[in-house]
């Protein structure tokens, strides 16, 4: 059985066994930080959570949180010495989970005790509140073929190793180019992908939440989360309820 039959098998297992892992009060999300190009606010909150400035039980780390970081060879973790060592500090006292983006990927040895959820194993099922709750980073469903063969090779751990001697120029050109790149923009007919992500997930859920998308949204039972890079927004359970709040905000309260 390979990797995509154990996260299908997974995703259908997850809605049937009870129970589900909860969401607790309080739970941070953050999506799209595309640090370290697109702003300091990831940084920022990994300080704030050190420092006990912001209190949270659960931080879901969404996908996209580094513009590019994968597990294959220590040159790339270079770029994010002092992010990696806070994350893996903050998770002696933290639940984490990392659901893994298509701009970082094969994280397992980078953060051993974070709880990670590779491509294949999303979306994940939890329990918010009494209701059910699937979490993705959002590049699961709808995708299209061209996208599909691309993030196969793109996060295949073993075909990332094979270039180790090449790493730094191979790493280097990509760091480059991402420092320029334009990723804020509002997507066109939005609710229409929106009814075609929905349509391929389980009726009895509840609320869907992903991000990718940088887009900021509810759609019905459809969360779109902000993009920490785009809308300089994150997510906090409150009431029951996922709210968008600014880093400030949090710090503020």
């Amino acid at each position: 059985m390979d990797d995509e039959e154990r996260g299908e098998m997974s995703k259908t297992s997850s809605i049937s066994n009870a129970p589900f892992p909860r969401i607790q009060e309080g739970a941070l999300f953050v999506a799209d930080a595309h640090y370290p190009h697109h702003g300091d606010e990831f940084l920022r909150l990994l300080k704030a959570l050190d420092a006990g400035r912001i209190e949270t039980p659960q931080l879901f780390l969404m996908g996209d949180i580094f513009d590019l970081l994968f597990g294959c060879g220590k040159y790339i973790r270079n770029f994010y010495a002092e992010e990696i060592a806070l994350l893996n500090h903050l998770s002696d006292r933290i639940e984490i989970y990392y659901f893994e983006g298509n701009h970082d990927f094969c994280l397992g040895n980078v953060f051993p005790k974070i709880s990670i959820y590779s491509r294949s194993m999303q979306p994940v099922a939890m329990e918010l509140g009494g209701r059910k709750v699937m979490l993705s980073h959002g590049d699961r469903y709808d995708a299209g073929l061209g996208y599909e063969i691309f993030t196969f090779f793109l996060r295949s751990c073993r075909g990332m190793c094979l270039f180790l001697p090449w790493q730094k120029p191979l790493i280097d050109w990509p760091m480059r180019k991402l420092r320029g790149k334009k990723i804020c923009r509002k997507i066109p007919a939005f609710e229409k992908k929106v009814e075609r992500i929905v349509s391929r997930y389980p009726n009895e859920i509840d609320l869907i939440v992903e991000g990718h998308f940088h887009q900021g949204r509810k759609i019905g039972k459809y969360l779109a989360l902000p993009a920490l890079a785009c809308q300089k927004e994150l997510a906090v359970v409150q009431g029951g309820e996922i709210r968008f709040v600014t880093l400030d905000t949090l710090i503020e309260r």
